[in-house]
């Protein structure tokens, strides 16, 4: 695991004129609504504490009210915590100079709207290239780095077009160089496509996706939809009342939920479909070597095991071998088609229907992981499936 690029730590923050009698009606168990009845103080976040790591979409999700939005802009400092800390690569953004946070703001933290917020009057590449031009870096430059980075979001033909002639998902795409170009460490995303159509989010959630891949910047992510936070979030932050009550992967936070409040999240909804073959892939199931001469493979398929997967000195797959029609070991290396870790349960169902053995799950390096087979698909398809059947 990388580094924390981010850290919070008892992070919180009271609106109103006496946060004090709120923070103790807090420590004592009592909810949002009931200390804004008693006390008319608004708690927006409390004792939040969560890294958030060098490289990974980290998505906050939540029901409306339920904290994420003012969290988010804590952690850039457009909202002042009422107390706790808030870490970027080594730094308290709590403590730092207004100049110095603005300095911060303008050439490694970029922030994502759901309003769009671009300037109708202006072309989309003076759009894209406006944080560059704040920043003081010359036209030429400044125009040929927000043309670059249009040309990643699939807009260089449009740079010269006017917002108005564009459509909502293309403006986003717009909001979305415009927030590149200054080339930040950091990308902080408040419900940025929320506005959007159902087709035209999953498209910004591709190409979000797509960049990723490429750039590895660190992304905070503020969702109230489902299956947003399941397909883009490396892991989910779940909100409620001002809390952090569970941070987790996909697959930890359907397999696990903390609470009821979680668990809601998922009712009626097909969770399988977010699963990947490295959420459901078992690492002991299948014997594993790596010399082929006839007492090695003896030795190895000497109980139960019908066969066994060939890895060669980096874990990448060689095939496997298995007993011959008359049950003895044989030492004939066998093909055997691989699946990697990312693969939708989808897939991996239908390659494991069609093999009698496990698969092998490797990794981007094709360095083996573990493996799958027909047993494990049926029960994930039983404990995901099984109340929607």
């Amino acid at each position: 695991m990388n580094s924390p690029k981010v850290v919070v730590e008892a992070l919180c923050k009271v609106f109103g004129n006496n946060p004090g009698a709120a923070r103790d009606l807090l420590a004592r168990g009592v909810t949002k609504d009931e200390i804004f009845a008693r006390t008319g103080q608004i708690v927006g976040v409390h004792n939040a504490s969560f890294d958030v790591q060098e490289g990974e979409i980290f998505v906050l999700m939540g029901l409306s009210g339920s904290g994420k939005s003012t969290l988010i802009r804590l952690i850039n400092r457009l909202v002042e915590p009422t107390a706790g800390k808030v870490v970027i690569d080594g730094r308290d953004i709590a403590a730092v100079r207004r100049s110095e946070l603005t300095s911060l703001r303008r050439t490694d933290m970029s922030m994502v709207f759901q309003s769009f917020a671009l300037m109708p009057q202006r072309t989309v590449l003076s759009n894209a290239a406006f944080g560059l031009e704040v920043a003081g870096m010359n036209r030429k430059v400044r125009e040929k780095r927000a043309l670059d980075v249009l040309e990643q979001v699939g807009l260089a033909a449009f740079a010269q077009k006017l917002p108005s002639a564009l459509s909502g998902g293309m403006q986003q795409r717009v909001g979305l160089a415009r927030a590149l170009a200054v080339n930040p460490s950091l990308m902080i995303m408040d419900e940025a496509f929320s506005a959007l159509d159902p087709l035209k989010r999953k498209e910004m959630q591709n190409v979000l996706l797509e960049l990723q891949k490429n750039q590895r910047r660190t992304i905070m992510f503020v969702s109230h939809d489902l299956e947003e936070a399941m397909r883009i979030g490396n892991r989910i932050a779940i909100m409620e009342g001002g809390r952090v009550v569970q941070i987790g992967t996909p697959h930890e936070i359907i397999s696990s939920p903390a609470d009821d409040y979680v668990r809601a999240f998922f009712e009626g909804v097909d969770t399988s479909r977010y699963l990947t073959a490295g959420d459901v892939m078992q690492t002991n199931r299948v014997p594993l070597m790596r010399n082929l001469d006839a007492s090695s493979v003896a030795t190895t398929l000497n109980g139960s095991a019908g066969y066994a997967f060939v890895l060669d000195a980096e874990r990448r797959i060689r095939g496997f071998v298995t007993r011959d029609a008359s049950g003895h070991a044989s030492p004939s290396l066998r093909k055997i088609e691989s699946i990697s870790r990312s693969a939708s349960l989808d897939h991996v169902m239908s390659r494991v229907s069609s093999n009698a053995t496990a698969l092998p799950v490797v990794d981007e390096e094709e360095r083996y992981c573990g493996s799958v087979d027909q047993a494990v698909v049926l029960k994930v398809l039983t404990r995901n499936r099984g109340s929607l059947v």
